[in-house]
């Protein structure tokens, strides 16, 4: 009597291996990575919440409302785009806490992979290959990224910033910004260098006021960032500010190319990496 051992290894919530089917791995392994993950952030739901959420409630209470005050007492409830101040900066925290949260979800969780625990090197040892590992990584942090930016999309609505019509819109500009920035960051895998790039970006890609309005020798930043091309395009669909229709085409375009880059370059990078 033989035995038929087909049995591979599947890394649980914990990171203990259990017994599946290779074949089950082999077409499923980006959604085990995934699972993985998210059990990951269950345990840590707390602070996970309260920074994606609170780091932006900052910007808005501070700058959005307090701020806001000024400006539109100074030029006008309707002087920006004919909406008032805080209405113009809503699209742009929208698209930084989905920038922030694809970005937080990818480089820790990269770095604990192949270096602090080296647990992607255990997840490849069966038959689980490095894209499948990319693909489960940027399924959990798309899961993230729109938990995260429906939440604060609450928040803004009960400012008044938003409307109800403009929430699914400006959830799908938010997450696609934030699939684009996570897909290069991911490749990238390094945490510091995140920080050196999001914060110029932020400051400098029409967050707080037009791009226009910057030096011309600054503004480039802004057309090349995915935060100005999510800023200006939640803007334009959410609120209507006028804007060039071919402006629309390249916002979405320069957005979806910088994920399939980011994607292409990350399972490359994974897959030389593990075959060390």
């Amino acid at each position: 009597m033989s035995l038929d051992v087909r049995s591979e290894t599947k890394v649980n919530w914990v990171g203990a291996a259990k017994l599946v089917d290779p074949q089950v791995s082999i077409r499923f392994g980006a959604l085990f990575v995934a699972e993985n993950r998210i059990r990951n952030m269950i345990k840590w739901w707390a602070s996970i919440l309260a920074f994606g959420i609170g780091n932006p409630s900052l910007y808005l209470l501070s700058i959005g409302i307090g701020v806001g005050t000024l400006v539109d007492s100074s030029l006008g409830p309707n002087a920006i785009d004919g909406v008032s101040y805080l209405t113009f900066l809503a699209p742009a925290l929208l698209a930084t806490a989905g920038i922030q949260g694809a970005m937080d979800e990818v480089t820790w969780p990269t770095l604990e992979g192949f270096v602090w625990d080296r647990t992607f090197f255990s997840m490849n040892s069966t038959a689980i290959t490095g894209k499948q590992i990319v693909d489960g990584i940027m399924l959990a942090a798309m899961a993230r990224c729109v938990i995260q930016v429906f939440m604060y999309e609450l928040c803004l609505l009960a400012f008044g910033a938003i409307t109800w019509e403009s929430i699914p819109i400006l959830l799908l500009v938010s997450t696609t910004a934030g699939f684009g920035f996570a897909a290069i960051m991911l490749g990238l895998s390094v945490a510091l260098i995140g920080r050196f790039v999001i914060t110029p970006m932020f400051m400098f890609s029409g967050t707080f006021y037009p791009i226009t309005s910057m030096p011309i020798y600054l503004q480039w930043i802004g057309w090349i960032s995915p935060q100005w091309h999510a800023t200006n395009l939640g803007r334009a669909m959410s609120y209507g500010m006028p804007i060039e229709s071919w402006l629309l085409y390249v916002h979405w375009g320069l957005m979806l190319v910088m994920a399939v880059i980011g994607i292409t370059w990350s399972h490359r990078i994974f897959v030389k990496r593990l075959a060390k």
